[in-house]
């Protein structure tokens, strides 16, 4: 299956456009729309998050992900091989946390190019067609083996915030442990106590606790930890 993960957001014509050309070029591969209001513009916070997700899909899986605010600059395409499963898109460290968290990366450049590639929508024009390829086993010509990115500055696990939900839950890019199950978490200038789940504190009360992803989040009970605490994306936090 092809799976998409981008920035484009819940609205305009972006995500239909994209998922025209993969139905148009590889009809028998299933399309899954999973995250589409990844933090906009922000390759970083956004790797982190797909990091923690695509754990949860089937080796063999291809990941369409558009990040790419140097759409039509110096920046390479890239196709990255790690944990049975492709991640295609920018070369802007979208991949980094998912090959440090799987090991045994393989990197390629996209070499390909269509004949009417736009300057500003890589994700329909290049990074489709070659997911759709990848999905059907046929991408040999259109990558190539290269040297990965320098990784050494990339943290297994990011202690910030990188995303916030609809409910105004802020999850972070720790991968929860059970010894911190007793620790205080600081964010937003406190210090918030941990909880197995929403009810196990009063209502207008925060909690941190692990999320479905397997990830630190910060919540209000019956509201909103993003307006209560004023938490919000790349803002650190820290063990109390």
């Amino acid at each position: 299956m092809i799976v998409t993960f981008t920035d484009f957001g819940c609205h305009g014509p972006y995500l239909g456009q994209m998922v025209a050309v993969l139905r148009r070029q590889a009809p028998s591969v299933e399309v899954i729309d999973l995250l589409n209001d990844a933090p906009a513009t922000d390759p970083k916070h956004s790797a982190y998050l797909l990091a923690a997700l695509a754990r949860w899909w089937p080796e063999g899986t291809v990941f369409l992900c558009v990040v790419d605010p140097g759409v039509g600059s110096g920046r390479k395409p890239v196709a990255l091989k790690t944990g049975g499963k492709w991640f295609v898109g920018p070369d802007n460290g979208l991949f980094n946390p998912v090959a440090l968290q799987n090991g045994n990366p393989e990197w390629f450049e996209i070499v390909w190019r269509p004949d009417d590639l736009s300057a500003s929508f890589h994700g329909r024009d290049l990074f489709a067609p070659v997911a759709a390829a990848v999905a059907l086993g046929n991408q040999q010509r259109m990558v190539s083996p290269c040297e990965g990115p320098d990784l050494a500055a990339w943290e297994r696990d990011l202690a910030e915030i990188i995303y916030i939900d609809h409910y105004g839950n802020a999850v972070t890019g720790l991968r929860y442990r059970d010894a911190w199950r007793e620790r205080g978490l600081w964010a937003g200038g406190r210090r918030i106590s941990p909880a197995h789940t929403f009810s196990d504190v009063k209502r207008g009360e925060p909690l941190w606790y692990c999320n479905s992803m397997g990830l630190v989040e910060v919540a209000v009970n019956r509201g909103s930890a993003a307006k209560s605490l004023g938490l919000a994306i790349a803002q650190a936090v820290r063990w109390a």
